[in-house]
């Protein structure tokens, strides 16, 4: 099988992963936790309303100050910043997916490369989604700058998402074909075929046009049996503690059939909670952008200054 038609299977595969684990924030129950109701609380279950509406553009939105919105939608159109798609996995390979769905013949590649691969192969794939699972918890222990909280959450989902990929039909023959004819569908739609094509489109847009691809994705996993809109819908929220502008806020939510609990950071900027790591993750984008833009200025001054410099004798 050359080279061209496994990336292109991988790539299709990564794009459920990342669609997955898009979902990394719900819990099953009928009953509030304690400080459901609070500020904190209520702010952590409106960011994940976004995601479950598919309103990537309104999440971004929601996500950081106006001040620093603008400012991020200005590198993006500058080409220094690509938040908030570096908050997903995989983020780099987002426009080489969307650009090889968006081909022509993307259809007829990708559904022969599947035949060739994956198809009947049930317990090859099987195989495969243990070993990964087992390799994605052992990273998460010991590798990765995650705080013991989140080492603890993000070894759940993997197992559970390990287990859900072990139990799906993803040899499925029939399966595959839909998948493939929706995602090469959703691509084309957005329009976001190159980097090129997100940088001319700036920040806002790309993001309205990828909402549909994400919802796109949501539809293919529930074809296998992942409906993250089920996980995101249950949802619930708690207050853990508040210390002035910080406070520590209890997440519960479903996911493949597992019960999963972990607590996030929020911070209160200018009267308004945000989660602390997204904060952080915008604010090092800014200061890679700035850097950027810097580094850019001052190599375009240098060549005039010489210019001058030879000039005066």
């Amino acid at each position: 099988m050359p080279r061209r038609s496994r990336t292109r299977t991988c790539c299709l595969y990564l794009a459920l992963a990342a669609a997955a684990l898009l979902a990394a924030s719900c819990r099953h129950g009928t009953e509030e936790l304690p400080g459901a109701a609070s500020r904190p609380a209520t702010a952590v279950r409106q960011m994940v309303q976004y995601l479950q509406d598919d309103d990537l553009a309104g999440y971004a939105r929601a996500a950081v100050p106006p001040a620093q919105y603008a400012e991020l939608e200005t590198a993006w159109a500058q080409g220094h910043s690509r938040w908030p798609l570096t908050e997903l996995p995989l983020d780099d390979k987002l426009p080489v997916l969307l650009a090889i769905l968006s081909e022509k013949d993307a259809e007829t590649r990708l559904q022969r490369a599947f035949k060739a691969q994956i198809a009947g192969q049930a317990a090859a794939v099987r195989q495969a989604a243990h070993s990964l699972g087992l390799f994605g918890v052992q990273y998460i222990t010991y590798q990765g700058d995650y705080s013991d909280a989140e080492r603890a959450h993000y070894a759940q989902l993997v197992t559970a998402l390990s287990a859900w990929a072990q139990a799906a039909p993803l040899s499925d023959p029939k399966l595959a074909e839909s998948t493939i004819a929706t995602l090469t569908g959703a691509a084309r739609a957005t329009g976001l075929d190159s980097e090129d094509a997100f940088r001319q489109a700036g920040m806002t847009a790309s993001l309205q046009r990828l909402g549909p691809f994400a919802r796109a994705a949501k539809q293919v996993l529930a074809s296998y049996g992942l409906v993250l809109d089920d996980s995101l819908a249950q949802l619930r929220t708690g207050l853990v503690e508040e210390r002035g502008d910080e406070a520590t806020v209890r997440v519960q939510y479903p996911l493949a059939g597992e019960e999963l609990d972990l607590q996030v950071q929020v911070q209160r900027r200018e009267g308004r909670w945000y989660l602390a790591r997204t904060l952080a993750e915008a604010e090092a984008a800014l200061a890679a952008a700035r850097a950027a833009q810097a580094a850019t200025i001052e190599a375009t001054a240098e060549p005039a200054d010489s210019a001058t410099g030879a000039a005066k004798p």
